[in-house]
């Protein structure tokens, strides 16, 4: 399908029908001009070598000539298909447990160190695969949407860790809920989850929602670190090994059978971590049974332009009109009598312009191949991006932006490189050049949801969800746009919770503090120094029989101790 790079340019086409209306008052003009001379009958006949036949044609052709050249300037161009990348593949959300019991080292380094390798080395082997990220402990936190960028799917895990989740526990259901709201709802396979924790505490949910994710086609395999002889726990703040509420170490056991029980539930399989290219390995020959479904990927389609072609034709048309004479074949005294300066008189203004028009011509056909040019480079540009050679594909790019900022190719396929180049403001600014300059439907679509997931990546929330909504608009239909845009719309629902809950609680610190500036201050104590000691002294035996008592209502006690592990 042709689609133009430089849709302003059309614009131009406006003045074809002032151009029309021109013709038309010239004509009117001449039969006017031809009662005003004289008898009409004596007039046409001195002038009957005239052809206004011809001088249409000439009219039209000079129409057509100006309709190619400006759709030359628009550059039309067709994508190749061959270019389009096309991935084959399926849906995969990880959930890794980042509660502090991954700190325990019965695997070295750690058990969480280990889970990341191991997801590091999957997502080298997922080369077609979309990829999801969710990590919880006591609660459960959507890290990365579902994004074929293995680059940034790598950035997003290598920041996992202990800390991105304040509560502690291991919520394995709430895991699974979450990975599973991030896949298309209306597709019943090509989705797969894949659990990575020790499994310590028992989560009566997990079981269930295994289950009915595997009846909505989720496939499910778990992955177990840790070994059921378990280790301590070293705190990496204090550096010592962590203690209970009793003061005695903490040992965290791997629980296979959680998590032996999750994969059977949801139709997987469990894998119990020995080395990591085994694990990896024995996952993806089980991701590799799984049906696949065709996802086309156009965000880098080379084109061929058409620019050329529509140039020759005019050139070939106006030659043509240059030697198309107003004067009709004659003999004899007619030929005579059209001198060179009644030629001259009779030729309408329109002939001076045509008289510039190779000057025009060769002033288009320059821009023509500059643009041509510009192709090149981006051709060459996306030579690199496909290397993962991002910096020399940006570039390239930015050499076509720097000329041209208004090409919308080079801005766009700037702001993925940017992007896959760790560089996120500048990826941004890049989109933003891209939509500032007029471009089509699809390019624009495109453009707002790259945008939505760096400023979702970025935890710039509202202005991510402005651009999903803006994608959406252009297109309705983008599921990957309405999806992103809902879990962008759930984390600001989230912050805006946690926002307000800071507010009362400073509201609340600053009421104390007020209550506590507004109490009488204390007067000097009137009592004598031997009452004041005898006074200390009833007080410190008064602590030491409730220290007394509740040591003896901590040993006593049957209650278990609270988990912050």
């Amino acid at each position: 399908m042709i689609q133009f790079q430089y849709n302003e340019f059309l614009l131009a086409l406006a003045a074809v029908p002032l151009m029309v209306l021109l013709f038309l008052l010239v004509i009117s003009w001449k039969k006017r001009m031809v009662k005003k001379i004289g008898d009409p009958r004596l007039v046409y006949e001195m002038i009957s070598n005239y052809s206004s036949r011809n001088f249409t044609i000439k009219f039209i052709l000079i129409i057509f000539s100006f309709i190619l050249i400006t759709l030359a300037f628009a550059n039309p161009r067709v994508a190749v298909g061959s270019q389009k990348v096309n991935r084959n593949g399926i849906d995969v959300m990880i959930a890794l447990d980042v509660s502090k019991s991954m700190l325990a080292q019965d695997i070295k380094p750690s058990r969480l160190e280990r889970a990341k390798q191991v997801i590091s080395r999957l997502i080298d082997r997922l080369g077609d695969d979309r990829i999801g990220l969710v990590v919880f402990a006591g609660r459960a936190y959507l890290q990365m949407p579902l994004t074929g960028d293995q680059g940034a799917a790598k950035m997003y895990l290598s920041s996992a860790s202990t800390e991105l989740v304040p509560t502690q526990g291991t919520v394995i259901g709430d895991a699974l809920k979450m990975s599973a709201e991030s896949f298309n709802p209306k597709e019943k396979k090509y989705k797969s989850v894949i659990l990575i924790s020790d499994g310590e505490d028992h989560d009566e949910s997990a079981l269930s929602i295994a289950g009915q994710l595997a009846d909505e086609g989720v496939v499910i395999h778990t992955i177990g670190i840790g070994s059921p002889e378990g280790a301590p726990i070293l705190d990496p703040v204090t550096n010592e090994l962590k203690k209970d509420i009793e003061g005695n170490t903490v040992v965290t056991k791997l629980n296979e059978n959680e998590l032996k029980s999750i994969a059977a539930k949801g139709n997987g399989t469990y894998l119990l971590y020995s080395n990591t290219e085994d694990v990896v390995s024995g996952l993806y020959k089980q991701l590799s049974t799984m049906d696949r479904r065709t996802v086309k990927d156009d965000s880098l389609v080379n084109y061929d332009t058409y620019f050329q072609y529509f140039l020759t034709l005019a050139l070939i048309l106006l030659t043509f009109e240059c030697l198309l004479s107003e004067r009709k074949k004659a003999a004899g005294i007619w030929v005579k009598a059209a001198s060179p300066e009644h030629r001259k008189k009779e030729r309408p203004g329109i002939a001076r312009t045509i008289q510039a028009m190779p000057v025009m011509l060769f002033l288009l056909y320059s821009s023509a191949v500059l643009a041509q040019d510009d192709n090149e480079e981006i051709k060459k540009g996306n030579e690199a991006y496909n290397k993962k050679d991002y910096q020399n594909a940006a570039a390239s790019y930015k050499k076509i932006t720097g000329k041209d900022a208004a090409n919308t190719t080079a801005q766009y396929n700037l702001g993925n490189a940017l992007y896959k180049s760790s560089k996120t403001d500048e990826a941004i600014n890049a989109y933003d050049n891209a939509l500032s300059k007029s471009g089509t439907m699809p390019e624009k679509e495109g453009t707002f949801y790259n945008k939505g997931v760096v400023l979702q990546n970025n935890k710039k929330i509202p202005e991510c969800i402005q651009a999903y909504k803006n994608a959406l608009k252009l297109d309705p239909n983008d599921e990957d746009a309405r999806q992103n845009l809902q879990k962008a719309l759930q984390q600001q629902k989230q912050q805006q919770q946690k926002d307000n809950k800071d507010k009362d609680k400073n509201k609340s610190n600053q009421d104390q503090k007020q209550n506590k500036d507004q109490q009488p201050k204390p007067q000097p104590s009137k009592i004598t120094k031997q009452d004041a000691e005898e006074k200390l002294k009833a007080l410190l035996q008064q602590e030491k029989a409730l220290q007394d008592k509740l040591r003896k209502s901590n040993v006593s006690s049957p209650n278990r101790p609270e988990k912050d592990w």
